[in-house]
């Protein structure tokens, strides 16, 4: 378990929790790294400054990775002008790939972000592309050189969990890749049951940006994520699709007035 780390383009990380950008505030970055541990907190380089009343950079510590993404963006174009523009402005090499032209579902355009991966992985980036799961395009994706695939859960703020259970499970087991559950995770117990099912690590940001307690809410999704994790590990027990099997052996029974 102590070698256990988290590797993305060859990059170390030690915590399975990602900061989703979306819900800032000075609080929710606070807790995401003090309480839940994170290495890598996701930054839409649009709200770096809000307002200029204050710099979300100002406020993530030396060591935590910043994880820029295309927020905002339509095309593989926007996108990629996006990217380089992170770049220029100091935030490094990794980048999120969010390209959506659905304004209701807010739901992810694959195609674009084939695109938009493949022209920044030939530049260097560390590409981690937000898609929805569908095997071939996650295919396609690592053909293009993502350093990571980060399928949806739910729609983006929705807390609805993974409603894209099964889709998720064919990704982790098809594609050799860290599979990054991104958007919809609204509880820790779901980060969990994501972890058990051998994804690599949980973005979220909605769970914790609107729970009563944030620093709490923090603490619990990295006990979570270390909990499914190791459970994952460990191997989980077989499951009966018939029938039931006793948990000590069965010799018989208790005889009328054998006692």
């Amino acid at each position: 378990m102590k070698d256990d780390a988290l590797v993305i383009g060859g990059h170390t990380f030690h915590s399975r929790f990602i900061l989703g950008s979306g819900k800032y505030s000075l609080d929710l970055i606070k807790a995401s790294v003090e309480q839940a541990k994170a290495e890598i907190i996701t930054l839409a380089l649009r709200r770096a400054n809000q307002d200029g009343r204050a710099n979300i950079l100002d406020y993530i510590p030396e060591g935590v990775t910043l994880l820029p993404n295309t927020s905002g963006a339509r095309n593989a174009e926007e996108a990629v002008r996006i990217a380089r523009l992170s770049r220029e402005v100091g935030c490094g090499d990794f980048v999120k790939i969010e390209i959506m032209r659905d304004t209701k579902y807010l739901l992810p355009d694959n195609y674009e972000t084939i695109k938009a991966t493949e022209i920044l992985a030939k530049e260097g980036f560390v590409v981690m592309p937000y898609m929805y799961p569908d095997l071939n395009v996650a295919r396609d994706l690592q053909n293009a050189g993502a350093a990571s695939i980060m399928p949806l859960a739910a729609p983006i703020g929705s807390n609805k969990g993974l409603c894209s259970k099964d889709f998720i499970q064919i990704l982790i087991d098809e594609i050799d890749l860290p599979i990054i559950v991104d958007a919809g995770i609204g509880k820790p117990s779901e980060a969990c049951e994501a972890m058990e099912m051998g994804a690599a690590a949980i973005m979220a940001n909605t769970a914790i940006a609107t729970a009563g307690d944030i620093p709490a809410m923090a603490e619990s999704f990295r006990l979570a994520i270390e909990a499914g994790r190791k459970a994952y590990l460990a191997g989980t027990g077989r499951v009966l699709q018939w029938g039931g099997s006793a948990s000590s052996p069965l010799t018989g029974y208790i005889q009328d007035g054998s006692l």
